[in-house]
C-alpha cells in the first residue's frame, strides 16, 4: 500500500522538481497529502482556471486565489520535510503547480472520481 491510504494518496516532491506521481486519483471526500523530500522549498497552488467551476479553492498558506498565494508565495512554502492535505469534495479535475518550480515545469494534476 506504498503511496496510497484509506484516506486518500500521498504525493511527493523530490529533488527533481516533479510532483510524483505526477498525476494523482481519488474518491470524492478523499484527502491528498503533499509531502516535500527534497532540499528546497514548493508550493502546492492550485490553478484557478483549472479546477471545476463548484471546487473550492486550495493552496499551501491557505489562500482563496491564485493571485493572492502568486502575490504572498513565501506564505505559501512548504519547507523540507514539510507537507500539505487538501481534502476533495468535489469531482473533476484539477490542475496545480509549484509558484518558484513552474518555469520548470512543476506541475501536476488532481483526478475525482
Amino acid at each position: 500500500m506504498s503511496g496510497q491510504t484509506s484516506s486518500g494518496q500521498t504525493v511527493t516532491m523530490p529533488d527533481n522538481l516533479t510532483f510524483e506521481p505526477k498525476t494523482a486519483t481519488v474518491e470524492t471526500g478523499e484527502t491528498v497529502t503533499w509531502t516535500n523530500e527534497s532540499e528546497i522549498k514548493h508550493t502546492v497552488t492550485a490553478y484557478e482556471d483549472e479546477i471545476p467551476d463548484e471546487a473550492a479553492y486550495f493552496a499551501s498558506g491557505g489562500f482563496e486565489s491564485e493571485r493572492a498565494a502568486r502575490n504572498r508565495v513565501t506564505e505559501g512554502l512548504i519547507a523540507p520535510g514539510e507537507n500539505y492535505e487538501h481534502t476533495f469534495e468535489e469531482p473533476g479535475t484539477y490542475g496545480y503547480f509549484c509558484i518558484p518550480h513552474e518555469g520548470s515545469g512543476m506541475v501536476g494534476t488532481v483526478r475525482v472520481k
